[in-house]
């Protein structure tokens, strides 16, 4: 709460674009309920963005590896144990654009609302037909390979069709 405040306190444009949002979603003045906290992505953004860069636990609960792992050129040997420290990776150049400047705009606002999309359209293929792959594919045999890059594809698209059920 308190680095919010100093966050949006230090860049007033900030706080004007959530007290915008605030007044036309619940109305000026008005203490808003866990139930509106949904209606309000921007808010969302500004806590977000806010605990990229001020996590409220910066070291992660240590954890041991079960195997030897290789990490950015280094080898981690089976049992070590490693801690994460998220303070280190909100701060890291190679994920963050301008890692150092508060920017709630960063944050996709629309994530819970892609994710119950998904689950629309996900649950609705499925309870409208049966699917089956390609006549020469068996289960066991399909391609599983990912695709690394800005998102994580499938290194090869899924050829599915559908009939009635």
């Amino acid at each position: 709460m308190e680095w919010a405040m100093a966050e949006t306190l230090k860049q007033p444009k900030f706080m004007k674009k959530a007290q915008v949002e605030l007044a036309e979603i619940i109305g000026k003045g008005i203490l808003i309920e866990e139930a509106d906290v949904s209606r309000l992505p921007y808010l969302q953004c500004i806590i977000k963005e806010t605990l990229r860069m001020h996590p409220s636990v910066p070291l992660l609960l240590p954890r041991r590896t079960e195997q030897d792992v290789e990490l950015c050129d280094y080898i981690i040997p089976k049992g070590s144990q490693v801690l994460v420290n998220v303070w280190a990776i909100g701060r890291d150049s190679t994920f963050w654009d301008d890692p150092l400047v508060f920017k709630p705009e960063r944050i996709c606002p629309g994530f819970p609302l892609a994710l119950r999309m998904v689950s629309v359209i996900l649950g609705s293929l499925l309870n409208s037909f049966n699917w089956k792959l390609e006549a020469d594919i068996e289960p066991k045999d399909l391609d599983m390979e990912e695709k690394f890059g800005i998102t994580l594809g499938k290194a090869h698209p899924l050829r599915a069709i559908p009939f009635s059920l």
